[in-house]
């Protein structure tokens, strides 16, 4: 009895083994594609219970339904960039006529701020290392490009699928999941919650951050704010720095121009409030979104573009939750040993399911 015991779980040992290596393998190969693939899923969790509404409540087809959906996401995404390519176009002219001639200018540029201030922060060595180093940009983001295009052939394409067959697929992840129902249930709130608030409190903090930083643009004279503000609303994406690589660029602009007053109140201003807003917003929006903390939102949004890439500002906050998550896990299917089960929290949302 006993050895007929062990084989049993030597084999579902093995047999898990021999999964886990055959997923890695698979992974390891596609992780080109891994951001359309987590794309998809965000996007399915984000539209999943307007779709499920339309379907099994108003009587829509399936297939036409995830056409329009699919519609919708792809005209939003190529809105954006029309709009982003329409306000670089005359701005990035001059770079790609004549690089050398630009990154002349910013090397006096430079110089003339450092002279003027008597603060020396960036030496003539690192100016020409960066020039060398964008001699290179060109084709690597052509390469980026490519890639970026065709993760988002895969998010359509997968998301298409996952919203025709989502109520197969969600009841299909709840039996091959080895936990018990109640951590199941926790698991998908969780995941709901977290991609959620990531989706839609990330974007809207760096829309927030883009006016503010457009606003002190508007009162030191930068020209064209509109741009700026809107570069400065695109970079806030990346936590901590993102701001500092708009605004540092024009505080330079403007010392070189002889417009000392200027630059300096914009520095002040993009260092107290530019910079203070991302905090707060932070401690506001995502804790009334979906109640995650700032620290796991930093430090997700840091891991996650690493591995994932742009989607990593979703994905990286869902990860460190995860970690934590899995912990409660852990202690709830192994730690305790009257073997009852706790009911997990759900919200009203996950009780009113369209199906």
């Amino acid at each position: 009895m006993q050895q007929s015991f062990v084989n049993r779980y030597m084999r579902q040992a093995g047999t898990m083994i021999i999964l886990i290596i055959m997923v890695i393998l698979v992974l390891r190969e596609l992780y080109i594609f891994l951001p359309g693939l987590l794309g998809a899923i965000t996007t399915y969790i984000l539209s999943r219970n307007s779709y499920f509404q339309l379907i099994y409540h108003r009587k829509w087809k399936k297939g036409r339904t995830a056409g329009l959906y699919l519609l919708f996401f792809f005209l939003i995404p190529s809105a954006l960039i029309y709009f982003s390519i329409t306000m670089l176009g005359h701005q990035l002219r001059p770079f790609l006529s004549d690089p050398a001639v630009f990154f002349s200018k910013m090397k006096d540029a430079v110089t003339s701020m450092q002279d003027k201030t008597q603060i020396h922060f960036v030496s003539a060595d690192f100016l020409t290392g960066i020039q060398e180093k964008m001699a290179g940009l060109i084709p690597r983001l052509v390469n980026d490009t490519v890639i970026l295009l065709t993760n988002f052939a895969i998010l359509l394409f997968v998301l298409y699928y996952m919203l025709v067959h989502g109520s197969e697929m969600e009841s299909y992840l709840r039996k091959i999941i080895p936990l018990k129902k109640v951590n199941i249930d926790l698991l998908a709130s969780e995941t709901k919650r977290i991609v959620r608030a990531s989706a839609i409190g990330i974007p809207l903090i760096s829309l927030i951050q883009g006016i503010t930083a457009g606003i002190g643009y508007i009162i030191f004279g930068v020209d064209d704010f509109i741009l700026w503000g809107f570069l400065t609303g695109v970079f806030a994406f990346f936590p901590v720095i993102g701001t500092m690589i708009i605004w540092i660029p024009l505080v330079i602009a403007l010392y070189s121009g002889g417009h000392t007053w200027n630059a300096t109140g914009l520095m002040i201003y993009s260092i107290i409030v530019t910079g203070n807003i991302d905090y707060v917003s932070r401690i506001t929006i995502l804790k009334k979104l979906g109640n995650i903390h700032p620290v796991v939102a930093v430090f997700g949004v840091i891991a996650g573009l690493g591995l994932f890439g742009f989607i990593g500002f979703i994905f990286g906050p869902l990860l460190v939750s995860y970690i934590i998550l899995i912990f409660r896990i852990y202690r709830s299917e192994f730690a305790n040993n009257n073997g009852s089960e706790q009911p997990a929290a759900r919200s009203s949302e996950d009780n009113q399911l369209p199906y």
